[in-house]
């Protein structure tokens, strides 16, 4: 019979096995650190909006605090760099000893192309070997580099050449990797320029690597779902996913366990514990996370084990917006208690809060298990949170503008009078703004 879990335990196993829940720290996390907190989580997922922070550098933050991003640039930017990119979860740093794991991936991609004649790859080969010939003799190389005026961009709005394109495919196919970026530019070069032997010619089949990534989705989780280890490293059909729950229950790597609350139609979900979970008795601090932290990056999990609903407004028009832009939720002490839409306004040297909110929820706390974060409490808590983020992004004060039923709370904690609303923009003649190119983007072009 399966162990049951409540599911305040089961929160706490989760938070705890992402690296929640530490004692604060008293000096700067060190490299080695870094390291050890990204091998855990198996990933950092990449986005290029950087309207706060780009979303890379904010699990860190969340997990350990201010810590020097110069650190985590030398391990993630730099052409020897022990973390290169692929599509992991999204786009997304991963330890180059993961890359041989997603070499079904790259193999799924090529086989897809090639079978399908109304692909871009399929109808652009000799566009393909020519990037494949200018990266043998010149690489490594931007796609800035490489482009030409006769090369005109056209698309949507983030506009990639034929170029770029076909570094995005040979990069899908694990023929080039990247080799550093240079001002967030990937550099591209031929993946035997950049790994060693002994990566490039290990074969990991099919079944070992999807074992391997879902034991590491379930050490990262703690307790989870099979939709939600498939999730972690986006791994499809379900069923495989399911066969490697099977494997690592034989091998007694996880446990089913039983979730109270965690129902769907025709009864409870069926959930796994790592056998190395801890079972935190409290879980203590405060956290801003990305809206690409693995938290929260799978919304039906973060529905069922916060209760909370989230979606990302950075491609909804302005005026239909519910809570901002670029909207992190809060977390203290191990519940989701506020949601705060962030912007680093550099040229003022403020951290800029857009709008703050009380979270509620759709469910009610205590009914959940929860014992709540008091709401005089919460302003304080988030003031302190978003004063040392403030500082860790070198600005020198924080600003609340005057929206959500948490700014004007947040705005006496913090000591400051509330700014007015921005004037609400003429939608008879302003164009909507179109979001910076998110580099988790859309592969289904190519």
């Amino acid at each position: 019979m399966s162990a049951s879990l409540s599911p305040a335990l089961a929160r706490r196993i989760a938070l705890g096995a992402q690296g929640f829940g530490a004692p604060q720290r008293t000096t700067p996390a060190g490299t080695r650190t870094l390291r050890s907190t990204i091998d855990h989580l198996g990933l950092l997922q990449i986005d290029s909006v950087n309207v706060f922070e780009r979303s890379h550098y904010l699990p860190l933050f969340a997990r350990l605090g201010g810590y020097d991003k110069t650190l985590l640039d030398r391990l993630t930017l730099g052409a020897d760099a022990p973390y290169l990119e692929y599509w992991a979860h999204e786009a997304a740093f991963i330890p180059r000893d993961s890359w041989p794991l997603f070499r079904w991936r790259m193999d799924a991609h090529r086989a897809k192309h090639a079978g399908d004649e109304t692909t871009w790859a399929s109808q652009n080969t000799e566009m393909l070997d020519w990037v494949r010939a200018l990266l043998r003799v010149e690489g490594p190389l931007k796609a800035s580099e490489i482009e030409h005026d006769a090369n005109v961009r056209r698309g949507p709005w983030w506009g990639w050449s034929d170029v770029k394109r076909a570094l995005e495919v040979l990069f899908l196919y694990g023929e080039v990797v990247t080799a550093g970026r240079d001002r967030f530019e990937r550099r591209y070069a031929l993946a035997e320029h950049v790994l060693p032997h002994d990566l490039l010619d290990l074969d990991v089949a099919r079944p070992d690597a999807i074992r391997a990534l879902v034991e590491q989705a379930a050490a990262a989780h703690g307790v989870a779902t099979v939709a939600d280890l498939a999730d972690y490293f986006r791994i499809k059909p379900q069923t495989a996913v399911r066969r490697a729950v099977d494997e690592l229950v034989d091998a007694g790597v996880l446990e089913p366990v039983t979730v109270a609350g965690w129902d769907r139609r025709g009864g409870p979900h069926e959930a796994w514990l790592h056998r190395d979970a801890r079972r935190p008795r409290r879980i203590e601090g405060a956290a801003l996370l990305s809206p690409f932290d693995p938290v929260v990056w799978f919304r039906e999990r973060a529905l069922r084990m916060f209760g909370l609903h989230y979606r990302i407004e950075i491609y909804t028009p302005e005026p239909k917006r519910v809570y901002g832009y670029y909207v992190l939720p809060v977390l203290i002490d191990g519940e989701i208690v506020a949601r705060v839409d962030l912007k680093s306004d550099r040229q003022a040297g403020v951290l800029r809060v857009q709008s703050a909110w009380f979270e509620r929820g759709h469910q009610d706390a205590v009914a959940r298990g929860l014992r709540p974060v008091a709401d005089d409490a919460i302003a304080g808590r988030l003031a302190e949170l978003l004063e040392q983020a403030a500082r860790w992004q070198g600005l020198d004060a924080v600003v609340v503008v005057g929206r959500g039923t948490l700014a004007a709370p947040l705005a006496h904690a913090v000591g400051t009078r509330l700014l007015p609303l921005p004037p609400a923009p003429d939608m008879g003649t302003t164009p909507h703004a179109q979001p910076a190119q998110s580099l988790s983007g859309d592969t289904q072009q190519l």
